[in-house]
């Protein structure tokens, strides 16, 4: 559409090619509520608060309009499903913008990867935005499937997809100005940077932003999320399937600070999507504990896009993106219409989508693993174990007294001291780790996964050796996934074959699954509520305090190997 064009559509000299009638849009810098058609051509809007003429008009009497939801901070990866099948998943609950960090799927196969989601997120209905993987791996204590440098993310920087670079987890390797970590920020100077520094403060904060970091999505407390508002930094709010942070974080979001927060999801899967919600549940959920829903909507929408440089969308106002949802009442926020730059949101549009084949099979090549690799030897009665805080990604330094029975420190059940164990499976050194975790309140059995973030080795925790063999061994077998076990065979499993990361399924099989590992677990007598993310987070090692990785146990406050 010539610029010409759309001037003479917004003047109503020709008509727009859909009119919105009957509703309200709900302002996001007055908080007004304006009466009026909104008329839109070829995608974009054309005219708001005035009478169009359309060559299809929708009533939307009764209804709110607000500009379409942004996720300012996810890896697509942890919803456990395909690029395709997430905008199948969110874009009906209005999610019509994800920025998204694909270093899932690059700790796996490197650039290959990123491609892939660069080429899905030119053919989605929602739009999806990439930032580049900036830690891969994220530290030096892991092996991951690949490595990617400054150069290869610079080769990638100029996709249209792409906005800058992912969220920076080496936050000691950019205050100590690791080499490696300076040439990638110097490399993306003066574009977006995100953020990952939890607990971090004072001057080595201050260090961290001044690096050229804008956005940080790891704060847990209002005092942290305070600080780094104050330093310049534009804070997201998280509620993932682990990572719950709103409860915490929602008396900061007022009409005065929402111009600087925004939400994300970060990792969230297809049962908490399915029971619960997306964006559209930490909407109303925020409503619900009091939180103003102009600041509420605000963050979810136009804060976000002009955190992330997205001046085209945010708003229902003249020569914006066409990205609306026609709410029957804001505090539900249950969206009845959703369009996607003018397209409407619906199995029609998803049907029509090109789909790129996916990349990264016949990813897992690990060792086969027998009962006796899960022993854990050590002299000293003291043994540093895992905490798990439900809710949190952080965990406890715990040290525990456990004696030593013919060379093996076994897992005790009435203690609730359960092994945990990582087996590196890129096929590039066979390395076993194991230690001990505690909250799980697992009593008989294991569970495995290839979902270990971000290097995405097998990690397992279990009370029987011989289930733990059984369910890391059959995770080669199905390609990666998530696997139950219990006195000797599979009670559950969920196969994602795409890098050990992503079903090939649609989203509602792969919510199915979900459900009966849930249930498979807990007749194990695990107590968590999502617990095959909570065991993902165990293996990463940029969050406080203990973690596994393959190389064993990882002080993560003094960023060693134990």
């Amino acid at each position: 559409m010539s610029l010409e064009t759309r001037i003479a559509a917004a003047r109503g000299e020709v008509p727009a090619d859909l009119v919105l009638r009957g509703a309200e849009v709900l302002c996001m810098v007055t908080g007004a509520r304006i009466a009026g058609d909104v008329a839109i051509s070829e995608g974009v809007i054309v005219g708001v608060g005035a009478e169009y003429e359309g060559r299809e008009t929708r009533d939307l009497s009764g209804h709110v309009l607000v500009p379409g939801f942004i996720d300012t901070h996810l890896h697509i990866e942890s919803s456990l499903v395909t690029p395709f099948e997430f905008d199948r998943c969110v874009a009906p609950r209005g999610v019509t913008t994800a920025i998204c960090d694909p270093h899932e799927i690059a700790n796996v196969v490197g650039s290959e990867g990123i491609r892939y989601f660069l080429d899905a997120a030119t053919r989605t209905v929602m739009d999806i935005r990439v930032n580049l993987s900036s830690c891969v791996p994220s530290t030096h204590m892991e092996t991951a499937g690949a490595e990617l440098g400054a150069a290869e993310l610079v080769a990638l920087a100029d996709h249209r997809q792409v906005i800058g670079l992912a969220e920076f987890m080496n936050f000691p390797g950019v205050m100590h100005r690791d080499p490696g970590c300076m040439e990638k920020l110097h490399a993306f100077a003066g574009s977006h940077i995100d953020g990952h520094a939890p607990l971090l403060s004072g001057r080595d904060l201050n260090a961290y932003i001044c690096a050229g970091i804008r956005t940080e999505h790891e704060a847990t407390g209002v005092e942290e999320a305070r600080e780094k508002l104050q330093k310049g930094l534009r804070v997201l709010i998280r509620e993932g399937s682990v990572s719950k942070d709103m409860v915490a974080l929602a008396p900061l979001l007022t009409p005065l600070t929402a111009p600087y927060m925004c939400l994300c999801t970060d990792d969230r899967n297809p049962l908490d999507i399915a029971e619960h919600g997306h964006l559209d549940h930490m909407i109303r959920s925020l409503i619900a504990m009091g939180c103003d829903p102009l600041a509420v909507y605000r963050a979810a929408t136009l804060s976000a896009a002009e955190a992330f440089g997205l001046k085209d969308r945010g708003q229902i106002a003249p020569g914006k993106r066409a990205d609306i949802v026609a709410l029957p009442d804001l505090a539900e926020c249950r969206a009845a219409l959703v369009l996607c730059g003018g397209q409407v949101v619906n199995e029609a549009a998803f049907a029509a989508r090109e789909i790129v084949p996916p990349v990264a099979r016949a990813s897992v090549r690990a060792p086969q693993v027998a009962a006796e690799d899960f022993r854990h030897s050590g002299a000293e009665p003291e043994t540093p174990v895992i905490g798990i805080i439900e809710g949190k990604i952080i965990t406890e330094h715990l040290r525990e007294e456990i004696t030593s029975e013919d060379g093996d420190k076994r897992p005790d059940p009435a203690r609730d001291l359960a092994r945990v164990a990582v087996v590196e499976r890129h096929g590039r050194n066979g390395n076993i780790a194991t230690g001990f975790v505690r909250g799980f309140g697992m009593q008989r059995g294991a569970i495995a996964a290839t979902v270990a973030h971000d290097h995405h080795n097998i990690v397992a925790v279990g009370v029987d050796y011989a289930d733990l063999a059984l369910a890391v061994n059959r995770l080669s077998q199905i390609e990666g996934g998530f696997v139950v076990a219990e006195g000797g065979a599979v009670t559950a499993e969920l196969a994602l074959p795409v890098a050990g990361l992503m079903s090939i399924d649609r989203h509602e099989a792969v919510h199915d699954r979900l459900v009966d590992l849930r249930a498979a677990a807990r007749d194990l007598g695990v107590v968590l509520e999502e617990p095959f993310l909570q065991l993902a987070f165990i293996a990463l090692p940029v969050i406080p305090h203990l973690k596994i990785t393959d190389h064993g146990m990882v002080d993560v406050d003094r960023f060693a190997v134990i």
